[in-house]
């Protein structure tokens, strides 16, 4: 039913093994590998199409340079941080009380409200994409930072509520019907008997969401335009000239834009693998 451990396979399997990862790894890499490489390119070796040689010159210092210090990128950096954290902590902490309700009270319309959430996480946002926009222009939200915060909250909701609402229900019910005989109030029960437990559901669920909220290009294109609120996705976009992109700037940009979100993996990875796997073993 399970594959074999590597371990207990046959000398032959654990050999081809160990040829093929260093392969698979490279071709996963290889993408990464191109950007990073194209990044310290000059613009020369782009206008004589030397795409994949050997580059003239190392340009280390200099394409880098530029994108913090000749471009708006440390705007848009800035831009991305006050749009990302704040989504994170208000997804997050609404649904740690959602996920409560949904997961600790029994009333009738517990399933009907938990469908309406997890629904959400279905439709394409391409549908969305027009009355999202058109109401944003409604109610003075297009083009800034606020509307584009409020909007990654509506959105990731769903899924933040799915995680935490099934986390919370495999926690020991034991818990809260002692703290409850004790006389403890709900908010009580929520803020010091759940919550510390909900720590590396947090701490995991605060990881994908900074992920998903950081990489965003869609709605940042659709909702946003120009350097005061475009985060760093949309604002790589604008190394793009009129008659030509400078793809070794833009390279630049993408190995800089995605530094934090990995950076954030690595710090809280202890957490993360944790809050995943917790209760996968009883």
């Amino acid at each position: 039913m399970f594959p074999t451990p590597v371990q207990k396979a046959s000398p032959a399997a654990r050999l081809s093994y160990q040829a093929l990862l260093p392969f698979a790894l490279i071709l996963w890499l290889l993408p990464l590998i191109a950007v990073a490489i194209f990044s310290i390119r000059p613009d020369a070796d782009f206008a004589n199409a030397n795409y994949w040689g050997w580059p003239s010159s190392f340009d280390f210092v200099e394409n880098y340079g530029a994108v913090f210090f000749q471009s708006d990128m440390p705007r848009y950096l800035l831009n991305s941080v006050l749009i990302t954290v704040p989504t994170v902590i208000g997804a997050v902490g609404l649904a740690c009380m959602t996920g409560f309700a949904l997961g600790v009270y029994k009333f009738k319309a517990n399933l009907a409200v938990f469908f309406v959430f997890v629904a959400g996480n279905f439709v394409p946002f391409q549908i969305l994409m027009v009355p999202v926009r058109e109401l944003t222009l409604g109610l003075g939200l297009y083009d800034t930072k606020t509307g584009l915060v409020l909007f990654h909250v509506a959105f990731q909701a769903g899924f933040c509520t799915l995680f935490m609402r099934n986390f919370i229900r495999a926690l020991p019910r034991e818990l809260i019907e002692a703290a409850r005989v004790e006389g403890v109030s709900e908010i009580r029960i929520f803020w010091y008997v759940v919550l510390p437990l909900m720590r590396p559901a947090i701490a995991a669920l605060s990881v994908l969401i900074f992920t998903f909220v950081w990489n965003d290009y869609f709605w940042a294109i659709v909702l946003t335009q120009g350097v005061d609120s475009q985060p760093v996705t949309a604002g790589i976009t604008a190394f793009n000239s009129q008659y030509r992109a400078a793809y070794h700037l833009m390279s630049a940009g993408s190995i800089v834009a995605a530094l934090p979100p990995v950076l954030m993996f690595f710090l809280m990875q202890r957490h993360f693998i944790a809050g995943l796997t917790l209760g996968a073993v009883k």
